[in-house]
Parts: structure tokens; C-alpha cells; sequence
């Protein structure tokens, strides 16, 4: 898989067999009801935080506790990476992440896309995918980011323009346009176009071109639109990572195109990717 994340090819253990799961099929195929093109359209309206107004937020429980974090790094660097130089040693714990927080990340988790926020009530953020080698985090590039308008809270309501502060499982994908060549679950479907401007005045179009569902008051393994809320319509739903539109979010994560493309072909369903995400006060709790 191609990927702008700089690393040797490292072998990897077999896999464990999976559970069945979604997997990207035609729901009609699945045998499933499939909603009509003109429904999506509406679901997708309906449902994303991102596009259209219904924000998201909240965080997962604890599934393990982790070391506390160690000191501060630059997510920028080459810090751990393959030809950053030989001695150069990956840490043993992602930066800036604290004990709190470190307590979220499941113990299984191998992959962890890091999201920090500029501060509580800013909607600009940065983005680092980190990879367990074995040995420590390896860190990618950094990637610019936004998030909701007025930036994060322990405490999300639909409508309140908040992202989410947790960490959250990255399980399903999809998109307006077809697979770019990811290993998650992916649904093309026109359920994922979008019209209109956002705060900015920014058109819309386009920004579920590719999306990441976010396991926020969703059902796992299922199509990003699905519209099952677990903690209630009340909690939001539809917390999406998708493609930039060049202003503040309702609630998701975007990045520029070329960087989801990338994070879709590095995520690997085998390395149970999670997001961690909010700004870098409340992540170094």
C-alpha cells in the first residue's frame, strides 16, 4: 500500500482470525435492505455533524491502562523513524499524551492517529499517525487539521459545535468516491454527497469524498451511514474524519485530501487503529 508514512517493509506477524464483519459489500448483497440513492443523500444530510449540523461528543471507556507519558516531543520530526538516523530509538510512549489519557488507548492498539488541537476553544489542529514497532511509537508526518467551530469538550451534545475529547476505535470507511485502497471496510455510495457552504462560506462539495467513521455513538462494523446511536439522537452522531473544505467542522476532523488517502491505505484493521483526539491541554492529563 502506498503511503507518505516513512518506514522500512517490516513483516508482520499472521493475524489472528477475525470475527465476520461488515465489509464493505452492497448491503443488498448482505441481504440486507439497501435504501434507494435518493434516501442516502438524505441520511448522509442527516446524519454527519461535519456538513450539515448535528455535532458529536463524548469518549470511550477506559480499555487499558498504559504507562504514564513521557516528555513532550515534536510531532514533526523524524523522531524514531527508518533513516532519521541509526541510533535513533522509537519511545516507548507517544509524546504529549498523558496518564488519562494513556488509559483510554486500548492495550491492543498498534496503530494511533493523534489529533491535538491548538487550544480548547480553537478549531485548528494537527495530526500524527504513530505506529508500534515492537520496540516503541514510530511517528509520521504531520498533517494540518481542523475540527469543530468552537473547538473541544469532555461533554458533547448534538449541536454544539464542539468535537469529542477521547479516544475512539477507527473501524469502518467510505465515500463518494471509490476505494482508494484501504484495508478497513469501505462503502462507496452516493449517500455521501453534500452541497451548500460552511462557516466560512467554503462550498461543501466534496468533503466526504473520503471519510473514516469515528466510533463515536455509532455501531461498529457497519457502513459509516448508518444511523444507529447508541447513547441517543440527543449525543449527535455522524463523527466523521474527512476531506478538508477549508474551514472549521461541526463537530469531525478533516484533512487535506491527499493526507486521508494516505491514512486510509496506512490503516490496517489487524493493528486496531484508534483515534486520539482533543486539544493538547486535556490529552496531557
Amino acid at each position: 500500500m502506498a503511503s507518505s508514512i516513512d518506514r522500512p517493509h517490516r513483516p508482520r506477524p499472521p493475524a489472528p482470525p477475525r470475527a465476520a464483519r461488515w465489509t464493505g459489500v452492497p448491503v443488498r448483497a448482505r441481504g440486507r435492505v439497501s435504501l434507494p440513492a435518493v434516501v442516502l443523500v438524505a441520511v448522509a444530510a442527516a446524519l454527519t455533524a461535519c456538513g450539515t449540523g448535528t455535532g458529536t461528543t463524548t469518549r470511550d471507556v477506559p480499555a487499558a491502562t498504559l504507562p504514564a507519558a513521557g516528555p513532550p516531543g515534536t510531532a514533526d520530526t523524524a523522531q524514531g523513524r527508518a533513516g532519521a538516523g541509526t541510533e535513533t530509538q522509537p519511545p516507548a510512549r507517544i509524546p504529549g499524551l498523558g496518564p488519562r489519557t494513556l488509559a483510554w488507548i486500548p492495550g491492543n492498539a498498534r496503530q494511533v492517529l493523534v489529533v491535538t488541537g491548538r487550544g480548547r476553544d480553537a478549531n485548528r489542529s494537527e495530526a500524527v499517525l504513530y505506529e508500534h514497532t515492537g520496540s516503541g511509537w514510530e511517528a509520521g508526518p504531520a498533517w494540518p487539521a481542523r475540527n469543530a467551530l468552537k473547538g473541544w469538550t469532555d461533554d458533547h451534545w448534538a449541536g454544539d459545535l464542539r468535537s469529542p475529547i477521547g479516544v475512539f476505535t477507527l473501524t469502518d470507511a467510505g465515500g463518494l468516491l471509490p476505494d482508494p485502497g484501504t484495508e478497513l471496510p469501505y462503502d462507496r455510495s452516493d449517500g455521501f454527497s453534500v452541497s451548500g457552504t460552511g462557516f466560512a462560506g467554503e462550498p461543501l462539495e466534496g468533503s466526504f469524498d473520503y471519510v473514516i467513521a469515528i466510533d463515536y455513538n455509532r455501531e461498529p462494523g457497519t457502513t459509516p451511514l448508518d444511523l444507529t446511536r447508541p447513547r441517543g439522537a440527543d449525543r449527535g452522531g455522524g463523527i466523521w474524519l474527512h476531506v478538508d473544505h477549508e474551514g472549521p467542522t461541526q463537530g469531525c476532523v478533516s484533512l487535506h485530501e491527499r493526507h486521508m488517502k494516505e491514512l486510509l491505505r496506512a490503516l490496517d484493521p489487524d493493528r486496531h487503529p484508534v483515534v486520539v483526539m482533543g486539544d493538547s491541554a486535556s490529552l496531557s492529563r
